[in-house]
């Protein structure tokens, strides 16, 4: 039986707490999440913590914002005119959506602040600054198939 190890497809159920104990993100009622290990597609610490789990284990670890999103950012905060919304954006405080940069890369920010014409935006993750909790249970691990188009393979 197969381990969580990079490189390889992890398919797992997890719940998500804040130090609260609120529920945050959780696939019950859902498909397992999958996801490759070792590609970035997950915060740092949750694949770390899966290291050596098998299908059918199950792992509670708590993940300080350095593992997870990382710290906020007090620089991290912008000022830009609401016209930049487009014509009847519905534009309120709270409100978390994604930009595109300059780079092509997407961003998440969220509306703090609107002062008639001037709109606050944060691009702190909306996680970011928090510890988390996961209990996640392995459901499967299996190779990645890298085989690629014309390969013959498929």
């Amino acid at each position: 039986m197969m381990s969580v190890a990079n490189d390889t497809m992890t398919s797992v159920n997890y719940t998500g707490r804040y130090e609260n104990g609120e529920v945050f993100d959780t696939s019950e009622g859902k498909d397992p999440l999958k996801f490759t290990v070792g590609k970035g597609q997950m915060i740092p610490g949750f694949e770390e913590e899966l290291i050596g789990a098998k299908p059918g284990e199950t792992r509670e670890f708590t993940l300080t914002p350095d593992r997870a999103y990382g710290e906020r950012d007090e620089e991290a905060f912008q000022t830009v005119k609401r016209s930049v919304f487009g014509e009847g954006a519905e534009l309120e405080v709270g409100l978390s959506s994604y930009t595109q940069l300059q780079d092509g890369s997407m961003t998440m920010f969220t509306i703090t602040a609107i002062d008639g014409d001037d709109v606050t935006l944060d691009f702190n993750h909306v996680m970011a600054g928090k510890t988390l909790t996961f209990t996640v249970t392995v459901t499967d691990v299996s190779e990645v198939d890298n085989c690629g188009p014309g390969c013959g393979c498929n």
